[in-house]
C-alpha cells in the first residue's frame, strides 16, 4: 500500500501563513496596535511594531503599560488559538478565508491575566513569545515573555488563564 505523496512545502507554508494572517487581521485592536506575528515552524513570536502613539510617558519615553499588557495578552490568545486550530488547519477542515466568518470557529476567552512590569518599554519594537503550560478541553494556562533588544532582558511578563472554546454541536 503506497503512501500518498506529501504536499509541496510551498503549499503547506502558504496555507499556514494565510491562516495566521487571517487570525491576526480579523481583530481590529491587533491591527490598531500594529502587532504582527513571525512564524518559524510551530513557534510564534509576537512583534509590537513601534509607533509614537504607543508612548505612555513622553518624559522617559516609555511604552504605555496598557499597550504592554494588551501585547502580552494578544500574544497569549493568538498562540493558544493557533495551537488549538492547527490540526484542523493542517487537515484542511479550516480554510484561511473562513477563520473570521465561520460561526463554528471560536476563540479562547480570557479568565484572568496578570502582568509583571520588569522595566520600562523603550521606544522601539518589542517581541513576545507565549508558552502554554496547560491546555485542556476546558481550560488553559499560558505564560508570556516580552523583550526588546535582548531576549534575556525581559521588560514584561504575564500569566493568563483562558476558557477554551467548546465544539458546537448545532449550526445555529
Amino acid at each position: 500500500m503506497a503512501r500518498p505523496r506529501p504536499e509541496p512545502i510551498q503549499v503547506v507554508k502558504h496555507r499556514r501563513d494565510a491562516a495566521l494572517r487571517a487570525l491576526v487581521d480579523g481583530v481590529p485592536y491587533i491591527r490598531f496596535l500594529n502587532i504582527s506575528f513571525d512564524r518559524r515552524g510551530d513557534e510564534l513570536t509576537g512583534v509590537l511594531n513601534f509607533d509614537d502613539k504607543l508612548i505612555g510617558n513622553p518624559l522617559l519615553p516609555a511604552i504605555h503599560g496598557g499597550v504592554t499588557a494588551a501585547f502580552l495578552e494578544v500574544t497569549a490568545v493568538i498562540t493558544l488559538s493557533w495551537e488549538h486550530m492547527f490540526p484542523r488547519i493542517e487537515s484542511g477542515q479550516i480554510d484561511a478565508d473562513a477563520i473570521m466568518t465561520d460561526k463554528s470557529i471560536r476563540f479562547p476567552k480570557t479568565i484572568d491575566f496578570t502582568v509583571d512590569y520588569l522595566r520600562s518599554g523603550l521606544p522601539r519594537d518589542a517581541y513576545a513569545r507565549a508558552f502554554i503550560n496547560r491546555a485542556g478541553r476546558r481550560y488553559a494556562s499560558v505564560r508570556v515573555e516580552a523583550w526588546q533588544d535582548h531576549h534575556s532582558k525581559l521588560f514584561a511578563q504575564g500569566t493568563g488563564h483562558f476558557l477554551m472554546p467548546q465544539n458546537r454541536t448545532d449550526k445555529s
